[in-house]
């Protein structure tokens, strides 16, 4: 609670003063940081899960914050790694079979984040599992020659052609994350990466053409098919996937993992996008579906990009900033966070909370 109460008070001050040096709202994030790895160990299940036991992409997650924010209490990090690897299954991917679930285990999506989650806690015991699971991932990239080609789904045993950019762009950012321990793997083993050419164009394929319109160009879709946010129709009749704001940050990051370099009109027109629909009151095209999501995918993808500053139609956006001061004010008393909206899972506070610490970890430049 008095952690809580000092970052509201460097808040107040800051409000009050509109002195926003990068020292005072950094303070104030890495208070929020620890009240929110406070709250998280407070949330820890007695064999080291956090949340639902069955996926445990949602341990990983709140395992990453813990482990990124430099202050994660030991006993807690050491029984979060003993239950994630307790998921390694013996083709290396790092689920749980759901039988009945939709989707199964989640096994593509699990595994992508939990090796992520593991490399982070810089471990060198976990470096097989993390190679073993590189392996996994690399087989679920979809290879048909159809719309998903290149692309990562959900679940590995699909029983149907199926991938998403939700999925996609974390397959492509762990694989990047983790390609030093791929480089050190031993030379008897076989190497494992994805096919970046065909993620690419995957990914690029879900970006808006200017036929779309000057308000779509640029920003990202889903899945080729599935139109979250709806869709919108051109002067000439002709029907798009609507882009939204946490897909548009998932391209940006995917496009910067694939090497596309910052000059690239697709990299441009991205940024275009998300300067000219910049909010952070509502994830934009889907009002606050997926709201914490938007915030950590902000966080991630500009990060990445090596941006402080995001071109906007005012001027340059202080995004850093501005989404610290915004994820602070949504801090519940008790140092967690949660979406009213459960779309998306996000009304489970343990997953809100996890997303809104590690954005706040990488905007403040806590972890990179």
């Amino acid at each position: 609670m008095k952690t809580l109460t000092r970052t509201l008070i460097i808040v107040l001050a800051l409000c009050v003063f509109n002195a926003y040096s990068a020292e005072a709202w950094q303070q104030a994030a890495e208070e929020a940081v620890r009240s929110g790895v406070t709250w998280l160990k407070s949330a820890q299940k007695e064999n080291g899960a956090w949340s639902d036991d069955r996926f445990p992409a949602l341990s990983a997650l709140a395992l990453w914050a813990t482990v990124a924010s430099q202050s994660g209490d030991p006993a807690a990090i050491d029984q979060g790694v003993k239950y994630i690897t307790g998921a390694v299954q013996p083709d290396g991917g790092i689920y749980h079979a759901v039988p009945g679930q939709k989707g199964g285990g989640l096994s593509n999506y699990n595994t992508a984040i939990c090796m992520m989650a593991l490399h982070a806690t810089g471990r060198k015991e976990l470096d097989q599992i993390i190679r073993n699971a590189r392996t996994f991932v690399a087989a679920g990239q979809h290879t048909g020659g159809d719309i998903y080609k290149g692309g990562f789904g959900y679940d590995r045993s699909n029983d149907r052609p199926y991938a998403d950019l939700m999925n996609t762009h974390f397959a492509m950012e762990a694989m990047r994350r983790t390609q030093g321990v791929e480089d050190a793997r031993p030379a008897e083993q076989k190497r494992a990466d994805i096919k970046w050419d065909e993620a690419l164009a995957f990914v690029e394929q879900l970006q808006s053409p200017p036929a779309a319109g000057a308000e779509q160009q640029g920003g990202f879709a889903y899945n080729p098919n599935d139109p979250k946010a709806g869709i919108v129709t051109n002067a000439a009749g002709r029907v798009f996937l609507r882009a939204y704001g946490s897909m548009t940050y998932a391209g940006l990051l995917s496009m910067v993992y694939a090497k596309v370099p910052p000059n690239d009109p697709r990299v441009v027109s991205a940024l275009d996008w998300a300067g000219k629909h910049w909010t952070l009151e509502e994830n934009p095209g889907m009002g606050h579906q997926g709201l914490y999501f938007f915030y950590n995918v902000i966080a991630r993808s500009l990060s990445a990009s090596r941006r402080d500053a995001l071109p906007g139609q005012a001027g340059d956006i202080s995004w850093r900033r501005e989404l610290v001061e915004k994820v602070i004010a949504l801090q519940r008393k008790d140092g967690s966070w949660v979406n009213d909206n459960g779309r998306f899972w996000e009304n489970d506070p343990v997953l809100a909370t996890s997303y809104a610490v590690l954005a706040l970890e990488f905007a403040a430049k806590i972890t990179e």
